[in-house]
């Protein structure tokens, strides 16, 4: 089947990007449909919130560990054969949330979605630094984030409205048949896609020394520090909006659509933003979307009405820009380009992810001991106002 298709062709690179984009829509589903499962969770196992603080947050953990050989993997095995196997982890990890009876066995089966996880968001911004060039990677990494956006979309919004009446209101069984659908995913993945040639194995330099050289760039460091604030808002905010929303009035249906509304309002957005942004001005965008945000979360925790409508849609747009404008400053800076995407993406992730682990983590702990989320949004908008400060001082370092 590989001699059929002449993979040279440049209209083939947008069937690996859809292909890329089902698969990271796969990663957004399942990674986000705990989210509107909290509530029949916390009841079912009979845990606290510092404790589902712990298990919204445990993928991040092993996503940590992991993710910085993923990069030396992905240039081992290929694209094609890493993103399958990432998909199929993380399906599995889905599936085996059928069967947990308690807070130990539950962690376990969310944390093994850290271990396929970094195969997709690593190896996704390896293929399109592979596959795309200039201008069109900009598109290409908005419509690949997109995909991530839109399976949590599909979680936040479905999975009360839809999902959970159809399957008599058995949380076990929608993580099932969530983990169903990225295994469908997986199978078309492999059939149709295909490294591009001599992709695998470009990064033939000891990762010890590369993984140095990247700490040692100023820039780089400051995205890292980027990173690891905004993952912390991203999976804290996210993951117990739902919740917030609930706390606020809602019902659990109707807190999943109004959770739902930063989607889709952040689907457009994380389209055309990285695109229209120019290369000189990525770090001031990502500042004042920054400092958009960390305004913008005590609107989403405090009001009501048109006003919490308002503040979510515009959360959404605000937060869409930030990781694909820090991901293109990666891919750009000439110190990394293609050759050494794999390794900079997995020291990103992986530093990046620590704030995803805390941010739920520390959220359901400041409920637990005030009783309310108005702390939380604190501790987010101090994240918000870092990255601020981080971002501003990336307008004046040379490319």
């Amino acid at each position: 089947m590989k001699d059929s298709l002449n993979i040279s062709l440049p209209a083939y690179r947008w069937v690996i990007l859809g292909l890329l984009c089902g698969l990271y829509a796969s990663f957004g589903l399942i990674s986000r449909a705990i989210a509107p499962l909290v509530t029949p969770m916390i009841q079912d196992l009979g845990i606290s919130y510092a404790e589902m603080g712990l298990i919204l947050g445990a993928w991040q953990v092993t996503y940590i560990l992991v993710s910085l050989v993923n990069g030396p993997i992905i240039d081992r095995w290929g694209i094609r054969q890493s993103l399958f196997v990432g998909a199929l982890v993380i399906s599995f990890s889905a599936c085996l949330r059928y069967f947990p009876t308690g807070f130990l066995s539950m962690l376990f089966a969310v944390a093994l979605f850290g271990v396929g996880g970094p195969m997709i968001s690593i190896g996704g911004p390896k293929a399109i630094a592979l596959w795309f060039e200039d201008k069109s990677r900009g598109t290409a990494i908005g419509i690949f984030m997109a995909g991530n956006i839109g399976g949590g979309l599909a979680a936040l919004a479905l999975t009360n409205s839809l999902v959970m009446p159809r399957l008599h209101d058995n949380w076990r069984a929608t993580f099932v048949l969530y983990g169903a659908i990225a295994f469908l995913i997986a199978v078309l993945w492999v059939v149709l896609a295909r490294d591009k040639p001599a992709s695998a194995g470009d990064e033939s330099e000891a990762m010890l020394r590369v993984f140095r050289r990247l700490i040692s760039i100023r820039r780089v460091q400051v995205i890292l520090l980027m990173g690891l604030c905004s993952f912390g808002i991203f999976h804290g905010l996210s993951s117990w909006l739902p919740k917030i929303m609930e706390t606020g009035g809602l019902s659990p249906a109707m807190a999943g659509f109004a959770a739902s509304i930063p989607s889709i309002s952040a689907i457009p957005a994380i389209i055309f933003v990285p695109r229209w942004i120019p290369h000189h001005l990525r770090g001031k965008a990502i500042a004042v979307f920054a400092l958009t945000s960390a305004a913008l979360i005590f609107v989403v925790t405090t009001a009501t009405g048109i006003a919490l409508v308002s503040g979510l849609v515009l959360l959404g747009i605000a937060n869409s820009g930030i990781m694909p404008l820090m991901l293109l400053i990666l891919m750009d800076s000439p110190e990394i380009g293609s050759r050494h995407m794999g390794a900079a993406g997995g020291l990103f992730f992986c530093v990046a992810e620590i704030g995803g682990v805390l941010g739920p983590f520390v959220m359901g702990a400041l409920v637990d001991i005030t009783g309310a989320f108005l702390a939380g949004a604190f501790f987010m908008a101090v994240l918000g106002l870092t990255v601020t400060v981080l971002a501003w001082s990336l307008r004046f370092q040379n490319p």
